[in-house]
Protein backbone atom coordinates (compact mmCIF):
# COMPACT_ATOMS: atom_id res chain seq x y z
CA UNK A 1 0.00 0.00 0.00
CA UNK A 2 1.33 3.09 -0.64
CA UNK A 3 2.56 5.35 1.76
CA UNK A 4 0.94 9.11 2.70
CA UNK A 5 2.82 11.84 2.53
CA UNK A 6 1.46 12.66 5.92
CA UNK A 7 2.44 9.13 7.08
CA UNK A 8 6.12 10.08 5.75
CA UNK A 9 6.12 13.69 7.82
CA UNK A 10 4.86 11.73 10.81
CA UNK A 11 7.38 9.49 10.70
CA UNK A 12 10.53 11.90 10.31
CA UNK A 13 9.42 14.09 13.00
CA UNK A 14 9.54 11.23 15.09
CA UNK A 15 12.98 10.75 14.31
CA UNK A 16 14.31 13.77 14.44
CA UNK A 17 13.06 14.59 18.00
CA UNK A 18 14.93 11.17 18.93
CA UNK A 19 17.66 12.45 17.35
CA UNK A 20 17.45 16.03 18.69
CA UNK A 21 20.11 17.62 21.20
CA UNK A 22 17.56 17.17 23.56
CA UNK A 23 17.37 13.35 24.09
CA UNK A 24 20.77 11.46 25.12
CA UNK A 25 21.31 8.07 25.26
CA UNK A 26 23.90 6.85 27.80
CA UNK A 27 25.02 3.49 28.35
CA UNK A 28 25.59 3.08 32.34
CA UNK A 29 27.42 -0.43 32.57
CA UNK A 30 29.78 -2.08 31.15
CA UNK A 31 29.73 -4.23 27.67
CA UNK A 32 28.37 -7.66 28.27
CA UNK A 33 25.20 -9.29 28.39
CA UNK A 34 23.76 -7.77 31.54
CA UNK A 35 24.45 -4.09 30.15
CA UNK A 36 21.44 -1.77 30.88
CA UNK A 37 20.40 1.75 28.78
CA UNK A 38 19.07 5.06 29.78
CA UNK A 39 17.41 8.06 28.43
CA UNK A 40 18.09 11.43 29.44
CA UNK A 41 15.41 14.43 28.93
CA UNK A 42 17.85 17.64 28.72
CA UNK A 43 18.50 21.03 27.04
CA UNK A 44 21.51 22.30 26.03
CA UNK A 45 22.21 23.76 29.47
CA UNK A 46 21.38 20.59 30.95
CA UNK A 47 17.69 22.01 32.25
CA UNK A 48 14.89 19.44 31.33
CA UNK A 49 13.27 19.14 28.38
CA UNK A 50 9.62 17.45 28.87
CA UNK A 51 8.41 19.18 25.48
CA UNK A 52 10.13 15.99 24.10
CA UNK A 53 8.93 13.93 25.81
CA UNK A 54 5.31 15.01 25.46
CA UNK A 55 5.54 15.41 21.89
CA UNK A 56 6.34 11.52 21.04
CA UNK A 57 3.64 11.14 23.07
CA UNK A 58 0.80 13.07 20.87
CA UNK A 59 2.62 11.26 18.46
CA UNK A 60 1.93 8.07 19.74
CA UNK A 61 -1.49 8.85 20.57
CA UNK A 62 -1.94 10.40 17.35
CA UNK A 63 -0.78 7.07 15.14
CA UNK A 64 -3.00 4.50 17.47
CA UNK A 65 -6.48 6.77 17.00
CA UNK A 66 -5.30 7.02 13.03
CA UNK A 67 -8.34 4.37 12.34
CA UNK A 68 -11.35 5.98 14.10
CA UNK A 69 -10.24 9.24 12.48
CA UNK A 70 -10.00 7.75 9.15
CA UNK A 71 -13.46 6.15 9.55
CA UNK A 72 -14.93 9.79 11.22
CA UNK A 73 -13.47 12.22 9.67
CA UNK A 74 -12.92 11.24 5.70
CA UNK A 75 -15.27 10.08 2.94
CA UNK A 76 -14.37 6.41 4.12
CA UNK A 77 -17.60 5.63 5.96
CA UNK A 78 -19.69 6.59 2.51
CA UNK A 79 -17.58 4.65 0.31
CA UNK A 80 -17.32 1.44 2.61
CA UNK A 81 -21.49 1.09 3.18
CA UNK A 82 -22.43 1.52 -0.38
CA UNK A 83 -19.69 -1.18 -1.54
CA UNK A 84 -20.94 -3.96 1.34
CA UNK A 85 -24.95 -2.65 0.01
CA UNK A 86 -23.29 -3.60 -3.55
CA UNK A 87 -22.42 -6.81 -3.16
CA UNK A 88 -25.59 -7.62 -0.69
CA UNK A 89 -27.47 -6.76 -3.90
CA UNK A 90 -25.51 -9.04 -5.88
CA UNK A 91 -25.92 -11.45 -4.02
CA UNK A 92 -22.47 -12.59 -4.18
CA UNK A 93 -22.11 -13.52 -0.45
CA UNK A 94 -17.93 -13.10 0.72
CA UNK A 95 -16.98 -12.15 -3.28
CA UNK A 96 -14.99 -9.20 -3.71
CA UNK A 97 -13.57 -10.51 -0.26
CA UNK A 98 -13.31 -7.93 2.81
CA UNK A 99 -10.16 -7.08 1.91
CA UNK A 100 -10.62 -6.03 -1.64
CA UNK A 101 -13.51 -3.71 -0.42
CA UNK A 102 -11.52 -1.91 2.24
CA UNK A 103 -8.88 -1.43 0.44
CA UNK A 104 -10.67 0.33 -2.67
CA UNK A 105 -12.35 2.08 -0.14
CA UNK A 106 -9.13 3.24 1.17
CA UNK A 107 -7.68 4.51 -2.15
CA UNK A 108 -10.63 6.40 -3.38
CA UNK A 109 -10.44 8.38 0.38
CA UNK A 110 -7.04 9.30 -0.73
CA UNK A 111 -8.44 10.55 -3.76
CA UNK A 112 -11.30 12.38 -2.44
CA UNK A 113 -9.20 13.27 0.89
CA UNK A 114 -5.85 14.70 -1.10
CA UNK A 115 -6.96 18.17 -1.71
CA UNK A 116 -7.87 18.62 2.11
CA UNK A 117 -4.80 16.54 3.14
CA UNK A 118 -2.72 19.07 0.93
CA UNK A 119 -3.65 22.03 2.27
CA UNK A 120 -3.65 21.18 6.07
CA UNK A 121 0.27 19.91 4.75
CA UNK A 122 1.00 23.23 3.60
CA UNK A 123 -1.40 25.40 6.37
CA UNK A 124 -0.48 23.69 9.26
CA UNK A 125 2.01 20.59 9.24
CA UNK A 126 4.75 22.05 7.39
CA UNK A 127 4.89 25.43 9.58
CA UNK A 128 4.75 23.82 12.62
CA UNK A 129 7.71 21.23 11.79
CA UNK A 130 9.67 24.53 10.53
CA UNK A 131 8.67 25.82 14.52
CA UNK A 132 6.99 28.80 12.61
CA UNK A 133 4.06 28.26 14.44
CA UNK A 134 2.90 26.55 18.04
CA UNK A 135 1.10 23.64 18.55
CA UNK A 136 -2.53 25.39 19.39
CA UNK A 137 -2.00 27.28 15.86
CA UNK A 138 -1.34 23.98 14.33
CA UNK A 139 -4.19 23.15 14.93
CA UNK A 140 -6.38 25.67 14.50
CA UNK A 141 -5.34 25.38 11.05
CA UNK A 142 -5.82 21.77 10.65
CA UNK A 143 -9.34 22.51 11.49
CA UNK A 144 -10.38 24.78 8.60
CA UNK A 145 -9.93 22.59 5.68
CA UNK A 146 -10.86 19.40 7.44
CA UNK A 147 -14.62 21.39 8.86
CA UNK A 148 -15.03 22.57 5.04
CA UNK A 149 -15.19 18.95 3.84
CA UNK A 150 -17.27 17.71 6.46
CA UNK A 151 -19.39 20.76 6.56
CA UNK A 152 -19.93 20.45 2.89
CA UNK A 153 -21.49 17.07 2.93
CA UNK A 154 -23.64 17.57 6.14
CA UNK A 155 -27.17 18.35 6.32
CA UNK A 156 -28.32 21.26 8.53
CA UNK A 157 -31.10 19.59 10.40
CA UNK A 158 -27.77 17.01 11.68
CA UNK A 159 -26.24 20.09 13.18
CA UNK A 160 -29.54 21.67 14.68
CA UNK A 161 -30.18 18.61 16.37
CA UNK A 162 -26.03 18.23 17.93
CA UNK A 163 -26.31 21.87 18.94
CA UNK A 164 -29.90 21.16 20.55
CA UNK A 165 -28.03 18.01 22.37
CA UNK A 166 -25.14 19.78 23.81
CA UNK A 167 -26.77 22.65 24.47
CA UNK A 168 -24.80 25.18 22.45
CA UNK A 169 -26.29 28.74 20.55
CA UNK A 170 -25.80 28.58 17.30
CA UNK A 171 -22.95 30.65 16.06
CA UNK A 172 -22.99 33.67 13.46
CA UNK A 173 -20.44 31.63 11.32
CA UNK A 174 -20.33 27.46 10.33
CA UNK A 175 -16.98 27.30 10.63
CA UNK A 176 -17.06 28.38 14.17
CA UNK A 177 -19.32 25.15 14.72
CA UNK A 178 -17.10 22.80 17.30
CA UNK A 179 -15.75 19.33 16.24
CA UNK A 180 -18.46 18.46 19.40
CA UNK A 181 -20.87 19.20 17.06
CA UNK A 182 -19.37 18.82 13.49
CA UNK A 183 -18.20 15.43 13.42
CA UNK A 184 -21.33 13.01 14.49
CA UNK A 185 -23.59 15.41 12.39
CA UNK A 186 -20.82 14.70 9.27
CA UNK A 187 -21.39 11.20 10.45
CA UNK A 188 -25.10 10.39 10.54
CA UNK A 189 -25.21 12.38 7.39
CA UNK A 190 -23.11 10.20 5.88
CA UNK A 191 -24.98 7.15 7.30
CA UNK A 192 -28.36 8.73 5.60
CA UNK A 193 -26.49 9.10 1.83
CA UNK A 194 -24.79 5.97 2.23
CA UNK A 195 -28.07 4.37 3.02
CA UNK A 196 -30.04 6.42 0.26
CA UNK A 197 -27.62 4.73 -2.43
CA UNK A 198 -27.71 1.22 -0.81
CA UNK A 199 -31.44 1.50 -1.61
CA UNK A 200 -31.38 2.56 -5.28
CA UNK A 201 -28.54 -0.14 -5.84
CA UNK A 202 -31.02 -2.51 -4.90
CA UNK A 203 -33.46 -1.67 -7.09
CA UNK A 204 -32.67 -3.13 -10.78
CA UNK A 205 -30.86 -6.52 -8.43
CA UNK A 206 -34.46 -6.86 -7.04
CA UNK A 207 -36.10 -6.36 -9.95
CA UNK A 208 -34.01 -9.61 -11.43
CA UNK A 209 -34.54 -11.84 -8.57
CA UNK A 210 -38.69 -10.93 -9.01
CA UNK A 211 -38.76 -12.13 -12.43
CA UNK A 212 -36.49 -15.42 -12.14
CA UNK A 213 -38.78 -16.06 -8.79
CA UNK A 214 -41.86 -15.50 -10.90
CA UNK A 215 -40.64 -17.18 -13.97
CA UNK A 216 -39.70 -20.31 -11.99
CA UNK A 217 -43.32 -20.82 -10.05
CA UNK A 218 -44.69 -20.81 -13.34
CA UNK A 219 -42.59 -23.52 -14.76
CA UNK A 220 -43.04 -25.41 -11.81
CA UNK A 221 -40.07 -25.65 -10.47
CA UNK A 222 -40.64 -24.01 -6.87
CA UNK A 223 -37.73 -26.10 -5.48
CA UNK A 224 -35.03 -24.71 -7.46
CA UNK A 225 -33.42 -21.89 -5.35
CA UNK A 226 -34.21 -18.63 -7.61
CA UNK A 227 -30.90 -16.88 -6.12
CA UNK A 228 -29.03 -19.53 -8.37
CA UNK A 229 -30.66 -18.81 -11.61
CA UNK A 230 -30.66 -14.95 -10.56
CA UNK A 231 -26.81 -15.08 -9.71
CA UNK A 232 -25.53 -15.12 -13.21
CA UNK A 233 -28.14 -12.86 -14.83
CA UNK A 234 -27.18 -9.96 -11.93
CA UNK A 235 -23.62 -10.48 -12.62
CA UNK A 236 -24.23 -9.96 -16.44
CA UNK A 237 -25.99 -6.79 -15.37
CA UNK A 238 -23.49 -5.34 -13.74
CA UNK A 239 -20.73 -6.20 -16.29
CA UNK A 240 -22.48 -5.18 -19.43
CA UNK A 241 -22.75 -1.62 -17.65
CA UNK A 242 -19.72 -1.42 -16.77
CA UNK A 243 -20.99 -1.28 -12.81
CA UNK A 244 -17.95 -0.52 -11.30
CA UNK A 245 -17.21 2.20 -12.89
CA UNK A 246 -20.61 4.04 -12.40
CA UNK A 247 -20.26 3.34 -8.73
CA UNK A 248 -17.02 4.38 -8.40
CA UNK A 249 -17.24 7.72 -10.24
CA UNK A 250 -20.86 8.51 -8.50
CA UNK A 251 -19.21 8.04 -5.38
CA UNK A 252 -16.02 10.73 -5.97
CA UNK A 253 -18.29 12.78 -8.04
CA UNK A 254 -20.46 13.42 -5.08
CA UNK A 255 -18.17 14.90 -2.59
CA UNK A 256 -16.36 17.07 -5.24
CA UNK A 257 -19.94 18.54 -6.24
Amino acid sequence: MKIGPLAIVLGLALAAALASPGVAWAQTAAAGPGSNFSLTLGGAEGGARLDVAVEIVLLMTLISLAPALLVLLTSFTRIIIVLGFLRQAMGTNQMPANQILIGLALFLTFVIMAPVGTKIHQDALKPYLAEEIGQGEALKRAEGPLKEFMLGQTREKDIALFLELTDRDAPEKPEDLPLLVVVPSFVISELKTAFQIGFVLFLPFLIIDMVVASVLMSMGMMMLPPVLISLPFKVLLFVLVDGWYLIVRSLVMGFQN
